[in-house]
């Protein structure tokens, strides 16, 4: 079945532009210098699924003219991937039915203090999100027709999860990508990858080293995320090898159909 990916956001936590920064790239007139926060929408047999609800996603969804929410699975908790899930609440007025989210346990804990009114079990006077709640617990687990297998990462010194999709991964906010993962990766066709920067950072990955994990796993075509703004995007990638690119937001991307 064909699957799209579409890039909702290719932004740091803080989006660029940065609040307060005036330098070349939070100043860029290239619109692929403008990037929200991290996450992608997956579309397959008219169903859409989303990789994490950032602060943005009210906008991005709008942007991306998104008139259909099937889930939402979660690679982590931090803000920067979880704060926009009261915006799925025009979707489930739409649609009229619930919608499913996966999380591993230790994400749905933080979801579930941050948004504790949408797991409170009394009459409610106002809207609030109508979710399904599935624990994601180290397997493979469907997604409305789509196999998920869940990735471990290192972010710092936390356990994340990135995810494969047929014959595409996404796996972001890693400052390492274990060797058990990387046995997880082969015969890919598209491979997301965290590379905020080219300075070493404490939880994410650089430049160099996903360009090193990209030519190890040898997806036929892989794209960095969640950068920020020490990275103009066409100088960037005018310096990056053959099969390698700078994802932007709005870019769409044809995966190849499972063999």
């Amino acid at each position: 079945m064909p699957l799209k990916i579409t890039v909702l956001g290719s932004g740091t936590s803080s989006g660029v532009p940065t609040i307060g920064c005036g330098c070349a790239v939070c100043t860029s007139a290239d619109p692929r210098d403008s990037r929200l926060r991290p996450s992608i929408l997956i579309s397959t047999g008219g169903r859409n699924i989303v990789i994490d609800t950032t602060p943005d996603f009210r906008t991005q969804v709008l942007r991306a003219k998104v008139n259909r929410l099937d889930a939402v699975v979660y690679t982590h908790a931090h803000a920067d991937h979880i704060m926009g899930l009261d915006d799925v609440r025009p979707f489930n007025y739409h649609q009229q039915g619930r919608i499913p989210i996966y999380a591993a346990p230790d994400t749905l804990r933080v979801i579930e203090r941050v948004f504790s009114y949408v797991f409170v079990k009394r009459d409610v006077k106002t809207a609030i999100p109508q979710i399904d709640v599935n624990l994601i617990n180290g397997g493979p687990f469907d997604v409305s027709g789509l196999r998920f297998e869940p990735i471990p990462l290192k972010h710092g010194e936390e356990m994340i999860l990135g995810f494969r999709f047929g014959d595409a991964a996404y796996l972001t906010d890693h400052s390492e990508v274990p060797e058990s993962s990387i046995a997880k990766l082969a015969n890919l066709d598209v491979l997301f990858l965290d590379a905020l920067r080219h300075k070493p950072h404490p939880t994410h990955s650089t430049v160099e080293t996903s360009i090193a994990t990209a030519q190890r796993v040898g997806a036929k075509r892989t794209f960095f995320t969640h950068i920020c703004h020490d990275l103009p995007h066409e100088a960037t990638q005018a310096s990056l090898p053959p099969g390698i690119f700078l994802a932007w937001d709005g870019l769409e991307i044809e995966v190849n159909p499972p063999a």
